[in-house]
């Protein structure tokens, strides 16, 4: 039990709890790049699906 503070202390957290104001930086990151990347995948799906007329063939 005595190494349980010492365990804290090296995985970087204090073992304190601060009380969340707003969303970090690393959730807006990760929101932009989610919409990001859902914006790819639409735009691939919508080409991939594209009815084209059959090309002609020389």
């Amino acid at each position: 039990m005595a190494t349980l503070p010492l365990v804290a202390v090296q995985s970087g957290h204090s073992g304190v709890v601060h009380p969340r104001t707003g969303p970090e930086a690393s959730d807006i990151a990760l929101f932009a790049v989610a919409a990001i990347g859902v914006w790819l995948v639409r735009r691939a799906l919508r080409k991939r699906f594209l009815k084209r007329p059959p090309r002609a063939k020389d």
